[in-house]
């Protein structure tokens, strides 16, 4: 959790097991509405948690899909999040129509834009003083996009 605490503020609302399954509740229910799509990622073959995505701010009259993600600390630098985001991205094109997938980060969050980059996402640009950091400070946004094309329906 420590990981993610200078990027989201959610973790601090995980201090105990209740809370977590608060939280999985609340996904439910966003689920339920077609808000959110929740999904956690395991190692093949086990029941060991890798770290989590889904689809969120889903907007169906265009219908878009912004990918979020963390990974367990023990788990990072071995190309699960970016198998798991391009598993996610193909979904959402393929099963739910996207027209436009994106991921959002802080420039500063090198391993979550590496994972777009390496997922093929393309930039976009950067939203200057788009945010508030989990400190207070003004913080940048970098927008990563992926769009379906070519003949074989992969994403660009």
């Amino acid at each position: 959790m420590d990981e993610l605490l200078p990027w989201m503020p959610w973790p601090t609302e995980h201090g105990t097991v209740e809370d977590s399954e608060a939280s999985a509740r609340g996904a439910r229910v966003r689920f339920l509405e077609r808000t959110e799509l929740r999904m956690h990622f395991f190692l093949k073959g086990t029941d060991t948690l890798v770290g989590s995505s889904g689809l969120h701010r889903i907007d169906w009259e265009v219908p878009k899909f912004e990918i979020g993600y963390w990974c367990r600390t023990g788990m990072t630098g071995r190309g699960y999040t970016t198998e798991a985001v391009r598993g996610i991205a193909a979904f959402a094109f393929d099963a739910l129509g996207a027209k436009r997938v994106e991921i959002r980060c802080d420039p500063l969050n090198r391993p979550s834009a590496r994972v777009a980059e390496r997922a093929g996402f393309h930039l976009e640009g950067e939203l200057r003083n788009d945010a508030l950091g989990t400190d207070g400070t003004l913080r940048n946004t970098l927008v990563f996009s992926a769009i379906p094309s070519g003949p074989d329906g992969s994403p660009s």
